[in-house]
This record gives C-alpha cells, sequence and structure tokens, in this order.
C-alpha cells in the first residue's frame, strides 16, 4: 500500500478568501480612510477624495463580514460621505439566483435531454468525423457562453474520444474538442450567469452591456479553436507519430475503443428535444428581460428592468415547465432540483465570503483609499492602457482565485470606478475580467474540470501544454485586440 505524498497543496478558494478578509481587516488599521464624493449614479467624481477618521476593523467585524456581506450591511460608521456600496448590492440576490439556477440546471441535466443532444449529434455524423469536431465545439462553445459549461462536460470525454480514435485521431484529438471548445465559450461569455452575470452585478450594469464585444471574442475565438483542432487532427490522421500522445496510441485503442459509446446515452425523444427547446427559450427570455429597450430608442418592445429577482423567478419557473413537460413525478422534479442547487451551494458560499471583503474596505473606509492610489498610478494612463493593464491584471489573480464568482465579487467594486477614472465603460472591465479568467481556467491546475478530462483522456498535464500553448497565445492576443478596438470605438462615440 502505497504511503501519500506529502508536499504543497494550493489552499481552495474559500481559505484564500477567508486570508484576505483577515489580511484587509489588518490593513484598515494602517492604510489611511478616506472618501470621494460621489454623483447620483453612484460613480466616484475624480479629484474629490478626502481623508477621513480611521474606522480600523476589530475580530468581530472579521467574523461578521461574510454574513453582512449576504445581506448588503455596509457604511456603519454613520459618516454620509460614504458611498453605501451595500444599499446597492448585496451578495443574497446573487447567491440566490446562483443556488436557483443550479436547480434549474440539475434537473435540466437529470432529464437526459442534454446528453441525448450531443450524442444525436455524435451519432448522425459518423463517417464525417472531420465536421464532427466544428458542429461539436460550436455545441460545448454555446454551452460555455450561455451558462456557463464546465464540470457538465465531464460525461461526454469517453463518447467523444471514443468516436474520435475510431476515426483514426488520437485521445488529444477528442480532449480538445470538449476541453476549448466549452474553455473558449466561457471566455467569450455572453450571458454566462457565473461569469458575467455575476460581475456585470457587482459593476452595476447590465449584463447585455458590452454584449457586442463579447459575441466578437466568441466567434473568432470558436473558429480559431475549430482550424486549430481540425489541423492537429488531419496532421494526425495522416501520419499517427505526429500525435502528442502517441506513446499512448495501443494502449488507448484497447482502452477506449471498448468502451460503451453512444448507446449509453438517453434516446433522443421527442420530450427532450421539446425539454431542450424549453432551456434555450429560457435564456433567451432572460436576454429579452435584462435589455433597457427604452434606453435603446426602441419603443415597440416593452422594457421589463429585470435584474437577479426576476430573473431568479424565471429560472425557478422554468425548472418546474420542464420538469412537467419531462413528466417527472413530484418526488423526481423536487430532488433533482435540490441535487442541482446543491451542486452550487459551494458557489454562493464562495461569493458570501468575497463579499465579506467589500464589506471590512467599506467599514474600514479604506475603499476609496485604495481607488485614490489606483487613480494616482493610472493618471496619464489612456483609455486603451488602462483596460489592456486590467486585463493583464486579472490573468495572475485568475491563478490566485480561480473561483470565477469569487474573483468577480472581490474584484468589481473597486475595478468599475476605475473604469470611471479612465473614461470608460465598465462592461469593459467585465469583458477583460471574464476572458482573462477564461484563458487561464483552460490550463490552471486547480481547475477540476481540467485535470479531470486529462484524466478521463489520459492526456499529460506536459502533454496538454504541448498541445494548448499556441492556441492560448493566439486567443490572448485576439482578447488584447478586441479589448483595444473596443476602447478606441467607446471613445469615439
Amino acid at each position: 500500500m502505497s504511503e501519500e505524498k506529502k508536499g504543497f497543496k494550493f489552499p481552495s478558494a474559500y481559505t484564500i478568501l477567508f486570508i484576505l478578509i483577515i489580511l484587509i481587516a489588518i490593513g484598515t488599521w494602517f492604510i489611511p480612510a478616506g472618501s470621494y464624493v460621489y454623483d447620483e449614479e453612484g460613480s466616484p467624481v475624480p479629484g474629490t477624495y478626502h481623508e477621513l477618521e480611521q474606522n480600523p476593523q476589530r475580530l468581530r467585524d472579521v467574523i461578521l463580514a461574510p454574513i453582512n456581506g449576504m445581506y448588503g450591511i455596509e457604511n456603519e460608521t454613520g459618516n454620509v460621505d460614504v458611498w453605501n456600496y451595500g444599499a446597492l448590492f448585496g451578495a443574497i440576490d446573487v447567491a440566490l439566483f446562483i443556488i436557483v439556477i443550479g436547480g434549474f440546471l440539475g434537473l435540466t441535466m437529470k432529464t437526459g435531454a442534454i446528453d441525448a443532444g450531443i450524442a444525436r449529434i455524435t451519432d448522425s455524423m459518423k463517417g464525417r468525423e472531420k465536421w464532427m469536431i466544428p458542429v461539436l465545439m460550436i455545441v460545448f462553445a454555446i454551452g460555455g457562453t450561455t451558462y456557463g459549461m464546465a464540470e457538465e462536460t465531464l460525461a461526454f470525454y469517453v463518447l467523444i474520444i471514443t468516436v474520435m480514435i475510431a476515426a483514426g485521431y488520437d485521445s488529444m484529438t477528442g480532449v480538445a474538442v470538449v476541453m476549448l471548445g466549452a474553455g473558449i465559450g466561457v471566455l467569450g461569455s455572453t450571458i454566462n450567469p457565473f461569469a458575467t452575470g455575476i460581475a456585470s452585478g457587482f459593476a452595476g450594469i447590465s449584463v447585455v452591456e458590452g454584449i457586442g464585444w463579447r459575441l466578437v471574442i466568441l466567434v473568432l475565438g470558436t473558429i480559431m479553436g475549430i482550424w486549430y483542432v481540425m489541423r492537429y487532427a488531419e496532421k494526425v490522421k495522416k501520419d499517427p507519430t505526429k500525435s502528442i500522445v502517441y506513446d499512448k496510441k495501443e494502449e488507448n485503442e484497447k482502452v477506449f475503443l471498448t468502451k460503451r459509446d453512444s448507446d449509453a446515452f438517453p434516446e433522443f425523444t421527442t420530450k427532450r428535444k421539446w425539454v431542450l427547446a424549453l432551456f434555450a427559450l429560457s435564456f433567451i427570455i432572460m436576454i429579452y428581460g435584462v435589455i433597457p429597450w427604452e434606453d435603446l430608442g426602441i419603443t415597440f418592445l416593452p422594457t421589463l428592468w429585470w435584474w437577479f429577482p426576476e430573473l431568479t423567478a424565471l429560472f425557478l419557473l422554468m425548472a418546474i415547465v420542464i420538469g412537467v413537460v419531462a413528466r417527472m413525478s413530484e418526488g423526481e422534479l423536487t430532488s433533482s432540483f435540490i441535487e442541482g442547487a446543491r451542486d452550487l451551494l459551494g458557489v454562493a458560499l464562495i461569493i458570501a465570503i468575497a463579499r465579506g471583503i467589500t464589506v471590512i474596505m467599506n467599514n474600514g473606509l479604506i475603499t476609496d483609499t485604495v481607488l485614490f492610489w489606483a487613480e494616482q498610478a493610472l493618471d496619464g494612463l489612456r483609455a486603451v492602457g488602462f483596460v489592456e493593464v486590467t486585463y493583464f491584471l486579472y490573468l495572475p489573480l485568475s491563478f490566485l482565485i480561480p473561483s470565477t464568482s469569487g474573483l468577480a465579487t472581490v474584484s468589481m467594486p473597486i475595478m468599475a470606478p476605475l473604469a470611471d477614472f479612465a473614461g470608460v465603460g465598465r462592461d469593459l472591465v467585465v469583458t477583460a475580467y471574464q476572458s482573462a479568467s477564461g484563458l487561464l481556467n483552460m490550463v490552471t491546475v486547480t481547475s477540476a474540470v481540467v485535470m479531470g478530462g486529462l484524466a478521463i483522456g489520459r492526456v499529460g498535464y506536459d502533454q496538454w501544454w504541448k498541445f494548448v500553448w499556441k492556441i492560448m497565445l493566439m486567443l490572448f492576443v485576439l482578447v488584447f485586440v478586441v479589448l483595444a478596438i473596443a476602447t478606441i470605438v467607446g471613445q469615439s462615440v
């Protein structure tokens, strides 16, 4: 019996965030307190920073921080000069939304509709596996950009790798189809509630602001990914020795070609087609509900002014409708919803803990001081420079805090107002954040999705890096260029 290897293990997001709460509480004893004057929209007015009396945070404040962050209880100093971020946005709306959408996704997955749909695509394209690569990558990218498809992809690796090996490709091709497809979708998140939705909420903007540029990243990134994977796959088919995992060729053929393929997946029945249609309709309604049609000068469509409370109700209702259409029993419907909600309970807790950091900073009166220091550091930096620096900054932050929800909750209360100083839209900060996070999450060793997918595909992490580094560089440059163009266009409007 082999002993477990001992060594450094990167701490979880929970631990990192708790440590940050403690460190920032200590910082409130030394960092000067201060505040800006805020306009009616809650944006800090440049040049109005002034110092205030110190309000250091103690042990009791540290312990209560995540709880107060969940409820939005802040600005207990009684100083009217301090902008009350808590009144603007508490974490409880977001946390409840995450839990409900977890139930919605869990119930939909329980119907087998998504599994059956992807298996049907795979089945129908046997003999045309070359074209299966773009079709499946687009499907996974849609999943990534709409609802942050990640852990759900683990169910498809065996099926797709088996088909790719049988077609004369290798296991790396199968892994890349799934991981890059969904990963690029998340990188180019348009309405992904776990990245774009949460970040937009804490930035104080609508989720549809900046969606055009995110669509550009999504479409161009997906095209680049498809080209990259197809090019590699054709090279391997012509000469198997070109495979990065050629040393495992015979073993992989024995392992995967004896596994069950699409027969292990549910049948794509009419009922499951209706479920998929309702699933897609939920996100279409979500988009419609959050778009401020009035502000766009569109009067023939009513503006609903929906945000997290209404969206939570939407996904709760649609989960029930999907359960009824799938002819689930009352017990099966509720248990499936609760199981899905339980899977995302950890994300809701991360949001509460991360929001606790903002509470400590706000009640310690140091948030605006940090903004002031950043304003001074960015003084003279052009708008494009600010956006690109933000993008670069989010790369190491995404490694430090691998939870996209936690990173958005921690960083947006600081980074979004900085955009006001630089004269750029807050939506560009959201795009920079989600693009950097999405890029890192395709390779980070702290991701269960990455390491799990590689383990299923029998691909070493070093082999994955050898395969993926070029497309990672291409995607990095793509985002860099799109952010620059978006900023220039925004400045000229």
